[in-house]
């Protein structure tokens, strides 16, 4: 696991000193080894987390033997082992027992082709010296990130911020284009190409959803190169995007089946499947250099994802679990639980930390405006691992694989009021709103029943949106200024949820709500959590639930498989029987949470005021009096407000900090040879 940086620029290339300024705004994600390679135009930085090969001879930039090919890369690959062998049938000759090396020949023999080959996560850049071309590509599920930002080569060369114009619609079919991308926007945000001006479409998304889809980015002339997709740019040609996997077509291939042979015989002969596949998957993912744990939070997925750990290593196992001593909010006796009957080595911690002075700290390793409060124990269970291992595996994916969410049951209840009529929900949602008491406990009953009753009025794919909505459209446009609010209400984060239901239409509405969480929730909520609170701490996190095949068998399973009446994830439940207890499989799902909305009435209340009243930058989005209305509501129980209140906070301290660094940049002034940076 690491980072990378680089810059290509096709008439005054970037110095090195530049680009290792960047590379070294990484130093978390690779604390290992640094380097920076200039290569004509191309300069490639990378940072190393050393897990395979620890050899300074798999350092990065890689050449291939006779220094045409360069890269540099961010991820693992899990079987590159097997394609080494393959590799080295057909002739390839290996300096290093690194899995870097095998990207290298695999392009040289199969280009392109050599994507559907890869299992495992990545983003990296290859550079042919010959050809003087560039490939950026992403793994498949998008659990490594790449952001990026283009502009047209001017003869002069020289970077010019905020001149982001729609490389994709542009007339001119042969213009150069010169290109800036790192691992994290933070480190993209030391080029001097790009400014400090928000992207109003992305804040949109942000304020409705508390987190940020791929189609966009925070800042203007920022993008995120989707999962699945490649981007390929050569001198006096446009820069290419395509996509070399779709999931859509494993749905609906489902579908095409339906009055023909099914895959599996029985329920019983999938579930034995998936048992078999997920064994497999996890020991191809357990090869490490380092030492290796995994998450353990007592629930089904990361005991499940243990439970195959123990097959290939039945001893020596370590697995970590992270709690609050708000009882609602813990996890750690059901993980004490598993750990025993698995016989795993289990090391637990509680959170004692002063939030007060770390929540600004967790917040500046986001890179983006991000508020899913999962991130603060995430970020705790990182640092609490890191301190044993290198490497840990993760339960993630498997709620969207097999139906775990409680929208999920909301989907299904749905279907079933849609028999009441509307006025009748209408009532409902209303006396709900006005009489019910309001909670503060975790993601509470209330809370859930007002979300639920307000959907029922809409229709399907609007419900299952909104069910995960945090500020609604009217809520938006009560809280923006006057003189912001149509340019950011005129895009509707919808558009994109939408655009992801009609790839596939035809398909079960279980099937779509799970596609579309993937396309959306699961890259742009979970991995970025995920990716960003581990590598804060150097660590890696391996998610064995979305390996490609493992996707692809789930989407092609019958939903009523997936969900039986309103069990969830039924059918990895089957798959377990034999190998976890009863009150295991079927204990209620509690997700990882903080217990954000008791404390905005608390310990954060101050700081809260702070981030949020007396914050200059929402002052130049926001009117003061609706944001003190919102916290007048939470603190008195009039409304819960936790979710907003800690969507505002996030983005408060995310604007201090990024323009704190745009501010540095500017103030420091660096001058190298060859210009000012």
């Amino acid at each position: 696991m690491c980072g990378i940086v680089g810059s290509l620029n096709w008439n005054k290339p970037d110095h090195g000193k530049l680009i290792q300024r960047m590379a070294s705004a990484l130093a978390h994600r690779g604390p290992d080894a640094e380097k920076i390679v200039s290569l004509g135009p191309m300069v490639l930085g990378h940072r190393r987390l050393s897990i395979i090969d620890l050899s300074p001879l798999s350092n990065q930039p890689m050449s291939d033997h006779s220094g045409r090919y360069w890269i540099s890369y961010n991820g693992e690959l899990y079987n590159f082992k097997s394609l080494k062998k393959e590799l080295c049938a057909l002739g390839h000759q290996f300096k290093t027992e690194s899995d870097t090396e095998v990207i290298l020949e695999a392009w040289k023999h199969f280009g392109l082709d050599c994507l559907q080959r890869f299992e495992g996560m990545f983003a990296f850049a290859l550079w042919d010296k010959e050809e003087q071309s560039l490939l950026l590509a992403r793994d498949r599920m998008g659990e490594k990130p790449l952001y990026y930002t283009i502009q047209e080569a001017h003869t002069s060369g020289a970077w010019e911020p905020n001149r982001h114009r729609d490389w994709r619609r542009s007339l001119d079919h042969h213009p150069s284009y010169n290109i800036v991308f790192a691992s994290e926007m933070t480190a993209l945000c030391l080029h001097p190409s790009l400014s400090f001006k928000i992207n109003p479409k992305a804040l949109s998304q942000f304020l409705s959803l508390n987190y940020i889809l791929t189609d966009t980015c925070i800042l203007e002339g920022v993008e995120k190169l989707p999962p699945a997709h490649f981007l390929w740019l050569k001198k006096d040609r446009k820069p290419e995007i395509k996509c070399y996997w779709d999931l859509s077509r494993h749905f609906k291939e489902k579908q095409a089946l339906r009055n023909g042979q099914k895959p599996w015989r029985s329920k019983l002969e999938a579930s034995e499947e998936l048992h078999h596949l997920l064994v497999k998957i996890v020991g191809e993912q357990m090869i490490s250099d380092v030492p290796l744990g995994a998450f353990l939070s007592g629930g089904i997925d990361s005991s499940s994802i243990v439970s195959a750990m123990t097959k290939k290593e039945p001893k020596h196992i370590q697995t970590f679990s992270i709690g609050f001593h708000e009882p609602s909010y813990s996890e750690l006796t059901e993980s004490k639980i598993v750990a025993n009957h698995l016989q795993v080595a289990h090391l637990t911690q509680f959170i004692e930390a002063d939030m007060v002075k770390m929540l600004p700290k967790i917040i500046q390793k986001t890179d983006e405006p991000f508020a899913d409060s999962s991130i603060i124990p995430t970020y705790f269970l990182a640092e609490f691992s890191r301190q044993n291992v290198k490497v840990c595996l993760s339960g993630d994916g498997g709620d969207e694989l097999f139906s775990g969410y409680e929208t999920y049951t909301a989907n299904k209840l749905y279907q079933y009021l849609q028999f009441l009529p509307k006025s009748m929900l209408k009532l409902a949602s209303t006396a709900v709103s006005n009489y019910w008491p309001v909670s503060h406990n975790k993601i509470s009953f209330d809370y859930k029943l007002k979300q639920f009753l307000k959907g029922c009025q809409m229709d399907f794919q609007r419900a299952h949106y909104f069910w995960r909505v945090i500020f609604s459209n009217q809520e938006k446009a009560d809280l923006l200024r006057d003189d912001v609010k149509f340019e950011v209400l005129q895009h509707d984060p919808y558009q994109e949820f939408e655009k992801y239901f009609e790839e596939v239409l035809d398909c079960h509405p279980l099937d779509q709500a799970a596609y579309v969480d993937i396309k959306t929730w699961l890259v742009d909520d979970v991995l970025v959590k995920v990716d960003r609170l581990s590598m804060a701490h150097s660590l890696e996190v391996r998610a064995p639930f979305l390996n490609h095949k493992l996707v692809e068998f789930a989407a092609k399973l019958p939903s009523n498989w997936k969900m039986k009446f309103f069990q969830k994830k039924h059918i990895l439940k089957l798959s377990q029987q034999n190998t976890l207890p009863h009150h295991i499989l079927h204990r209620s799902k509690k997700g990882f949470n903080a217990p954000i909305s008791p404390w905005f009435s608390g310990k954060l209340q101050t700081l809260t005021k702070e981030c949020i009243l007396d914050n200059t930058h929402l002052k130049q989005w926001f009117k003061r009096d609706v944001l003190e209305q919102l916290l007048q509501a939470h603190h008195h129980r009039a409304k819960d407000h936790g979710l907003k209140l800690f969507g505002l906070m996030c983005l408060g301290l995310w604007l201090e900090n990024c323009q704190d660094i745009f501010k540095k940049r500017s103030v420091e002034g660096i001058i190298f040879e060859g210009g000012t940076v």
